[in-house]
């Protein structure tokens, strides 16, 4: 059996690529599309100009910038608070955010209490 074709809202990879973005954002959610009609801001323009001249090392703190067709294939990094979290933009991400795809909360595991943490946890066995 032949694996399924992604399409985004009936549109596929090329079909995308070939759209402008007034054309894209009548596709995207509303948010996004309100977005795009306001415009984008200074930092956000530069993403993209950094984008179209296809820089190799591409760094960015706009974690609400829309993923657009023209970023496909492409690496950029995005910050989390921390650190640049490398973040490889692919077709199936279209109608997302940078931001969704750099996490800014680790996740934590935690084990039992450690010794003399509170009165109780001397209740626990040692073993």
């Amino acid at each position: 059996m032949a694996k399924k074709e992604f399409k985004y809202k009936g549109n596929s990879e090329e079909d995308l690529k070939n759209m402008s973005i007034s054309q894209y954002a009548e596709i995207i959610p509303s948010r996004l599309r309100r977005k795009v009609k306001r415009g984008f801001t200074d930092a956000e323009k530069a993403l993209l100009k950094k984008v179209e001249k296809n820089e190799s090392n591409i760094e960015t703190h706009c974690r609400d910038m829309i993923i657009l067709p023209i970023m496909f294939g492409k690496t950029i990094k995005v910050h989390n608070g921390k650190e640049f979290v490398p973040v490889d933009v692919n077709f199936e991400m279209a109608g997302h955010v940078l931001g969704e795809f750099a996490l800014t909360r680790k996740f934590s595991a935690h084990s039992g209490p450690g010794v003399g943490a509170t009165k109780s946890s001397s209740a626990l066995s040692v073993r």
